[in-house]
């Protein structure tokens, strides 16, 4: 964790909405790839599914904003890493913002609230609130649209 924690890295590549390298070994990698802890984009790069929607917006937003740009990472103590060994981690732009609340706030990305974090109560709010103005995936979602665990769950805004 003190590998990471605080640190500030290079973004060398983006892969989706949710998951890009920064430019520091891990193990017998060269880079490090990051999984956006609190935040799930539509995926764009998953083998045999399609783009989802609104999944190539995210994944655009994600390059435009932090692609060869130096960020700033911090860790949840209790949990670093998920299953496919991927580090957890809020992303800190270097104009201050966390990437993952900037993703759910313009609509790119869903409040991923299948796993306890220390920002799910403001993520959540921030979801409600894009969903109400109909910001980006928001804004003419069907239910096949949204990630399983939330369809048949969210009212979704009239089109």
């Amino acid at each position: 964790m003190e590998k990471y924690d605080g640190k500030t890295f290079l973004v060398v590549n983006v892969v989706d909405g949710d998951t890009l390298d920064v430019g520091v070994p891990d193990g017998k990698f060269g880079r490090t790839r990051i999984r956006l802890w609190g935040v799930d984009t539509p995926e764009t790069v998953k083998p045999n599914t399609p783009p989802q929607h609104f999944g190539l917006e995210a994944s655009e937003f994600v390059k435009r904003t932090c692609q060869d740009e130096t960020v700033t990472l911090r860790l949840e103590p209790r949990q670093t890493r998920d299953k496919h060994n991927r580090l957890l981690a809020y992303v800190i732009l270097s104009d201050g913002r966390m990437l993952n609340r900037a993703l759910i706030e313009a609509g790119y990305g869903y409040a991923d609230l299948r796993f306890r974090h220390k920002h799910m109560t403001e993520f959540k709010r921030l979801q409600r609130e894009a969903k109400q103005a109909r910001r980006g995936l928001w804004k003419n979602p069907t239910n096949s649209d949204l990630p399983y665990y939330y369809r048949d769950k969210l009212k979704l805004p009239r089109r």
